[in-house]
């Protein structure tokens, strides 16, 4: 398997830290909010790196975070006219029931930063130890100059970022660059601490939470490209500073999906809402789209977009349910794959995750099994293409559930054929709706 790393920038052999462990991050959300159709894109996608993970046999162990404790969420609070907590444990719930919606499956673990105030209190101390950070009047920083590597995961010179910073004239940092840890809080949520009272700084929470869950380097380290730079920068900073060694073997970053060609943005209202995209798209829908392009390239995202992918499940959609009858009446069903397709999906996943290939391969499957079935096949061998197809679309988390008919579906499933092959049009209308309420057809 090879994997882009976007700390080396460049594809290279992914080789797991432990023989068929992968431990692997994801960076969440800030829970203030409902996510966007752009927050969904980690989201289907790191989820679809797990799937294949788990389909070639590996014990993955994925984790992502929540920061429910943010200048953002106070802020939210005083517009809803509540507490934090109350903002924080709405917005956890709506993005792990998104999550769901989305098809994808729920981490392992999401630890949270309020879960966490005694860890990440912890790792800042430890920090000040080494002399990686300072306290000033309650808020503690990292000390930028004290790690010479600072920088790479970006690919920028400590110079160059210095030239680009407004300087504050009573900023109390010893270098324009340093990031803040902990902030000295007056307002809103606030804990004790050995340097004051106050909250964590956002750049410091996934650091300490991957210390804590996994007590070292993981395999994979996922999220945003808006991320790289300063928040993963900034965690691979503290983690060099304070165990003089990487965070992640290998960091991935998706692009991110403009809306007609224009940032999106909670902050200026420019944005679809996952939410207000399903009650028009189905999910499986939204996936291809997602899925059909290169992870690392940007999408644009409009209308017209989503209606080709809407169409384009309805594809597979109609396919499996006609081959799904074909075999319940058949009762024929196999454990058996066809080996040529499974190869090419492996081909495409192991080279940096090629999902646009993958969907492309399953395309193929799709017509063949078309055909096969126009041409009336013995049912053992479409009861093997059925299940080549339900491990492509497991990989890709497109799910379509289908139950066998009961006794009576039956009954009016071969009444409705008899109708059509009489041409009694009314009735063969009147079965097809029962058929379709049962989502049968």
């Amino acid at each position: 398997m090879k994997i882009y790393n976007s700390l080396t920038n460049k594809i290279e052999n992914f080789i797991p830290i432990e023989k068929n462990k992968i431990k692997m991050y994801v960076c969440g959300p800030t829970v203030y909010n409902y996510i966007h159709i752009g927050n969904a894109r980690p989201v289907v996608f790191f989820d679809t790196v797990r799937r294949y993970f788990k389909f070639i046999g590996y014990d993955i162990t994925f984790v992502t975070n929540l920061t429910d404790l943010n200048d953002k969420i106070y802020l939210k609070s005083l517009e809803e006219g509540t507490d934090e907590l109350a903002i924080a444990e709405k917005y956890s719930k709506a993005f792990l029931e998104d999550v769901v919606a989305l098809n994808s499956l729920l981490p392992d673990l999401t630890p949270s930063v309020l879960g966490y105030i005694k860890e990440i209190t912890k790792y800042v101390e430890k920090l000040i130890e080494v002399e990686a950070a300072y306290e000033v009047d309650g808020d503690v920083y990292f000390r930028v100059s004290k790690l010479k590597e600072y920088g790479q995961l970006s690919g920028q010179k400590i110079e160059d970022l210095i030239s680009g910073v407004r300087i504050d004239i009573n900023d109390k940092k010893e270098n324009p660059l340093d990031f803040m840890l902990w902030k000295k809080n007056e307002k809103g949520i606030k804990f004790k601490s050995s340097f004051g009272e106050g909250r964590p700084g956002w750049h410091t929470e996934c650091s300490a939470m991957i210390d804590d869950i996994f007590g070292g380097e993981v395999d994979i380290h996922g999220g945003g490209n808006d991320l790289r730079f300063p928040h993963h920068e900034n965690e691979l900073a503290q983690t060099y500073a304070l165990h003089n060694r990487g965070l992640a073997k290998t960091w991935m970053h998706n692009g991110r999906i403009d809306l007609n060609n224009t940032k999106m943005s909670k902050s200026s209202g420019n944005m679809i809402l996952v939410r207000e995209l399903l009650e028009k798209y189905d999910a499986n829908a939204y996936r291809l789209l997602i899925l059909s392009a290169n992870y690392r390239s940007p999408i644009n995202f409009t209308d017209e977009l989503m209606e080709q992918y809407q169409k384009e499940y309805l594809k597979i959609l109609r396919v499996k349910k006609s081959l799904f009858i074909i075999l319940d009446l058949a009762d024929e069903f196999s454990e058996e794959v066809e080996g040529k397709y499974i190869a090419q999906l492996k081909k495409a996943m192991d080279h940096d995750f090629g999902t646009a290939n993958a969907i492309t391969y399953l395309q193929s499957l799709i017509k063949e099994i078309n055909a096969k079935m126009r041409d009336k096949v013995n049912s053992k061998d479409l009861a093997v293409l059925y299940n080549t197809l339900e491990k492509y679309l497991y990989v890709l988390g497109i799910e379509i559930e289908l139950k066998k008919m009961s006794a009576e579906d039956r009954k009016i499933y071969f009444l409705w054929e008899k109708a059509r092959q009489e041409k009694n049009f009314d009735l063969a209308d009147n079965y097809r709706k029962h058929l379709l309420n049962k989502g049968i057809i």
